[in-house]
């Protein structure tokens, strides 16, 4: 296999040319094991250790990633020496109390939001997923899976295309093989589809399918709860036989929002323009005269869900744009102090000297 069939293109050639020296070959992750990583190139794969990350530089590399090699004269052992610029990223705000961006998966070119149909069909969670994956630049596709677990297939279809309007929707079995043949279209060679949802979506199982032979574990699905286990523990991007990448990813217990200005756009564009026909600039929509989000809540112009899911996510954006800000002005205070007390060292050994 060559690099073409992993995603290399123009866009990345242009890169290389301009950033590369020496010795180096180009690499693209494929799987991250935490502090190792391994890189797949012209040469075969090979295993690399995460570069410490300089207080300097925030960019944090994930799989889909493409990176110059080199192995330096003095060690046998292959660095990474820096990233290419990315086409897309799918990122979320990290678990835990830190603001800290996680990106997911890099330099994809499909997004498969996968819902299964039995247990796991959120409306407001492929909401939140559709708005990252806009404004990661990628493209959406919602995946509904295990039609053969449901009585109503065309009922929750139409449910997720009014969610997801003007993204292709797909109904697929992997029992049965429905709808199977309709989401091959996407595959083709360097082609990057990262897969998201919750555990037990049957995103390992999907790739599998696709790939005609079993290259990821699979969970059985337990009687009590018809969910599936989790199997998948970490990122890792499968070449198939027949041309395209699968990112798989493990799954998703929440989907916090790091950025989301294009993605809230596309989504929620509707309610944009409402707000810009209120009367006052500052309206906060409760009993204000002339506001336009009232009145089509009213004549039912505007689901009520809808806005009510809007109404979250801002307060959620606002929450989390705070967190940056205070993030932003703790960095800048630390620098002042450290300004500071260099200028007083340099002062102290001047007046020595003197």
């Amino acid at each position: 296999m060559t690099i073409e069939d992993y995603g290399w293109d123009e866009h990345f050639v242009r890169e290389w040319k301009e950033k590369s020296t020496g010795k180096m070959f180009p690499g693209r992750i494929i799987a991250d094991y935490g502090q190792m990583l391994r890189v797949t190139a012209d040469a075969g794969e090979l295993l690399v250790n995460r570069p410490v990350q300089k207080f300097d530089n925030d960019l944090q590399m994930a799989v889909g990633d493409w990176v110059a090699l080199e192995s330096p004269p003095e060690t046998d052992q292959v660095c990474v020496r820096f990233v290419l610029a990315r086409k897309t990223k799918f990122s979320r705000a990290a678990a835990g109390i830190a603001v800290k961006e996680q990106v997911v998966a890099a330099n994809i070119d499909y997004v498969f939001l996968l819902q299964s149909l039995n247990r796991d069909f959120n409306m407001r969670r492929l909401e939140r997923y559709l708005i990252a994956t806009w404004e990661s630049g990628a493209i959406p596709v919602v995946v509904l899976t295990k039609t053969d677990y449901c009585d109503d297939v065309a009922g929750k279809r139409d449910v997720a295309c009014h969610t997801a309007p003007g993204v292709e929707v797909h109904a697929i079995s992997c029992v049965t093989g429905e709808g199977i043949e309709g989401i091959r279209k996407y595959l083709g060679q360097g082609k990057t589809i990262a897969f998201l949802g919750s555990s037990g979506v049957g995103k390992s199982t999907l790739v599998n399918t696709l790939a005609g032979e079993e290259l990821l574990k699979t969970g059985a699905i337990r009687e009590n709860d018809s969910r599936g286990r989790h199997t998948t523990t970490h990122r890792e991007i499968v070449l198939l036989s027949g041309g395209g990448l699968i990112l798989d990813t493990p799954g998703m217990r929440s989907l916090s929002l790091w950025e989301a200005d294009t993605g809230m756009e596309v989504m929620f564009g509707d309610i944009e323009e409402l707000i810009k026909l209120c009367r006052f600039h500052d309206c906060k929509h409760h009993n204000e005269p002339g506001c336009a989000v009232r009145e089509a809540l009213h004549d039912g112009t505007l689901d009520r869900q809808r806005w009510d899911s809007w109404l979250k996510l801002q307060k959620e954006l606002t929450h989390i744009e705070a967190k940056k800000e205070g993030k932003l002005r703790l960095k800048e205070k630390q620098s002042g102090r450290q300004f500071a007390k260099i200028k007083k060292e340099l002062y102290k050994g001047r007046k020595k000297r003197s």
